[in-house]
This record gives C-alpha cells, sequence and structure tokens, in this order.
C-alpha cells in the first residue's frame, strides 16, 4: 500500500496516486483529486490519505472513507464545512480514521460560514462492525440514519482507528424533523477504536451519539447542543468516563435501549463514570428513555435542572421502568446541586439512585482540568 500525503498549495489542485488492492492484481491505479478549496471525494480500499496542517479543508460536499481506505489527520488540521446536509466525512465498515490532535493543537472541524451557527453541515460519522440491536440479536447489519452505510456485525473488538483531540462546531444539519446530523455519529464502532477528548460545540442535534457498538467513550465534552448533549442507544455495550456536559436543549444523557422495541437484544449496557452535567434541559440531566437498557452510573455531578432524572410512566415504557424496578439500572455517588425535582419515577425502587457529594468530571461544575487548551466554551 502507497501513501498519498496531500500537501498542496491552497491554489492548486492535485491528483494524487495510490496502489490498491485490484493495482496488486491488475497494475493499475487509483487518483484521488483534492483541492483544499473544494474538499470532498472518496477514498477507496487500499488508499491511505494523509492531510496536511498547513492547509485549511473547505468541505464543500461528501468526503467518505470505504471499506479498506485510511483518513490521516495530523495535529492542527482544521476544515471548514459549507453545505448542509451534504457537507460530512464518513468513515465505512472496514475503513479507518486516525485523528492525531493534541491538547495544545487539537483538529478542528467548524463551519465555513462568516456566522456561523448550528446545522451549518453535517459532522463526523462512523460505522464498524460491532453488534447493535437495531438490526436483530444475531449480529444483523443496519443502515446509518445518516451518510446510508452499513453497521453492525459480530465483531466487538472491531477497530475503526483512533480520534483524540478533535473539536466538532456547528454540525446538525437537518433533513427533516426526524432525520439529522449529531456531532460525532458512532454506529456499530468497535472496542479497538480510541474515541478520546472530543467536543461537540454548538451542534444542532445530539453531540455525540452511541448506536449500538462497543466502543468506550472517555473525555467527551459537549456543549450547547440543540437536542441531547450525549446520546447512546441500540445496543451500546460501552464504558464512558470523565464526560463534560454543559447548555444542552434537551437532556443532558439520553440512554436508550431501542426505539422500536425496549426489550430488544442485545441490551444497551453502559457504565458511565465521573460525569458532570449542567442545565438547563427540559428533558433532565439523565433520560431514561425506550427501555433504557442497563445502566451503572456512579460519581457524578449535577446542577441547573428542574428534573434530574426523568423516565416516562410504566404505561408508556414498561421496559425501562422495569429495569429501574429490577435493579438494572443503578447510580450511586449522584449530586444534585439546583435541582428542583430529583425524579419522576414512580415506581417501587426508591433505592436506585444514591446522593453523594463528588467532584463529578474532576472540577464539580467548572471546566476539569483535562479539558483546557483543545475545548470551547
Amino acid at each position: 500500500m502507497k501513501q498519498v500525503f496531500l500537501s498542496m498549495l491552497a491554489i492548486a489542485t492535485l491528483a494524487l496516486t495510490s496502489c490498491s488492492k485490484d493495482d496488486d492484481d491488475h497494475g493499475g491505479t487509483n487518483s484521488i483529486t483534492i483541492d483544499p478549496n473544494n474538499f470532498q471525494g472518496v477514498v477507496n480500499d487500499g488508499e491511505n490519505v494523509t492531510l496536511d496542517p498547513t492547509e485549511t479543508y473547505k468541505l464543500t460536499g461528501s468526503f467518505i472513507v470505504k471499506g479498506g481506505g485510511t483518513l490521516t489527520i495530523p495535529a492542527g488540521t482544521v476544515i471548514e464545512a459549507t453545505g448542509g446536509t451534504s457537507a460530512y466525512i464518513a468513515v465505512a465498515q472496514d475503513a479507518k480514521i486516525y485523528v492525531n490532535g493534541t491538547q495544545d493543537n487539537p483538529v478542528v472541524m467548524t463551519s465555513g460560514s462568516a456566522n456561523p451557527s448550528a446545522g451549518n453541515w453535517g459532522g463526523l460519522v462512523v460505522c464498524g462492525r460491532a453488534n447493535t440491536n437495531k438490526g436483530g440479536s444475531d449480529g444483523q447489519t443496519a443502515t446509518a440514519e445518516v451518510s446510508d452505510l452499513t453497521y453492525g456485525g459480530t465483531n466487538n473488538e472491531d477497530n475503526s482507528g483512533s480520534i483524540r483531540y478533535l473539536r466538532l462546531e456547528y454540525t446538525g444539519a437537518t433533513f427533516n424533523g426526524s432525520k439529522e446530523f449529531n456531532g460525532l455519529s458512532l454506529f456499530g464502532v468497535g472496542s479497538s477504536t480510541t474515541v478520546e477528548y472530543v467536543q461537540s460545540f454548538e451542534g444542532g442535534d445530539d453531540g455525540i451519539e452511541f448506536f449500538g457498538g462497543t466502543v468506550n467513550g472517555r473525555y467527551l465534552v459537549s456543549v450547547n447542543s440543540g437536542d441531547d448533549s450525549i446520546d447512546f442507544a441500540d445496543g451500546w455495550s460501552g464504558t464512558g468516563e470523565y464526560w463534560y456536559i454543559k447548555g444542552g436543549t434537551h437532556a443532558g444523557i439520553e440512554g436508550s435501549n431501542n426505539g422500536d422495541d425496549g426489550y430488544a437484544t442485545p441490551t444497551t449496557t453502559a457504565t458511565l463514570r465521573n460525569l458532570t452535567i449542567i442545565g438547563s434541559g427540559d428533558e433532565g440531566a439523565l433520560y431514561v428513555k425506550e427501555g433504557g437498557g442497563h445502566w451503572t452510573l456512579e460519581n457524578i455531578y449535577v446542577s441547573n435542572f428542574d428534573l434530574g432524572i426523568k423516565i416516562k410512566n410504566a404505561t408508556s415504557d414498561p421496559a425501562g421502568n422495569a429495569n429501574i424496578d429490577n435493579g438494572n439500572i443503578s447510580i450511586s455517588n449522584i449530586q444534585f446541586d439546583n435541582v428542583t425535582t430529583i425524579t419522576d419515577y414512580a415506581g417501587p425502587n426508591t433505592e436506585f439512585y444514591t446522593i453523594g457529594t463528588n467532584l463529578g468530571a474532576g472540577n464539580g461544575a467548572e471546566v476539569p482540568s483535562w479539558a483546557t487548551g483543545w475545548t470551547r466554551f
């Protein structure tokens, strides 16, 4: 495999060549035409593309990394997107992305508008081969609601690459009332993938969402999301540690099992530790929804909400209530500061949460030290 380094003058368009599996068999070449002022296209099987951090890339359409392709984005790279729903970056099954930002020099994907606002462009989509209950319980696949790529399968240790120190701004372009991009969408992504030090800032929909899969998420920040700040659903089985959430419109964290069948398997199984959730969203700091799944939460700091823990009544969400009733959702050492009502759950398990005093993501309501240098507020 020949690596292609996309280094170019801002006014130039270069055709760059790399070897693919077909090249090995047939001696041909595939060409990638990259213009930093019109950044869009496809990375095919066998192509290995590295962006140039001295350029500012103007994302004007979709940039898709297909299976067998690799996209590497060095520290300090800036991508400015325009074009609404047509502008996004997507990583297909069997492809890899490497976002190699640093605390002092993150990768930034943002709006190219002179007056940026939420929903200016799509966002980043990654699809893997880990399990999801959206397609069924036996490793079936499903189609991502944005990008139309396939995700899911049986390889829970699937590796889609590494994303570190990435800031996503003004994402969430809307197709219609039920279909929108998130900042970072992780569809069936496996546990060998690294996702840490990622921020969604001023996104139009959810900041970060896990759709099934087994990938873990550490050191995540979501600020001023237009819907939920961080969302997990569809059988996600992973661990989240050190999340700092502030200013989302609806739920701070929304956790679902399956929107069509709250009892679907494999069951969402979330372990979350060391979280700070600052309001004020109108659907609570924590929202158990659509079956909820199994949650184990500890060291959670919550402030400035009317409602701390939301769950619909047992008639509307019997599976979600049953999971709390039966002890499958447990929240320990949660601190409520300026919260009017702790929960609207009306079932028998009054001990599913325990109150304590803690530092949440590291500094209570204040920005933790690990979030300095690469985030915006």
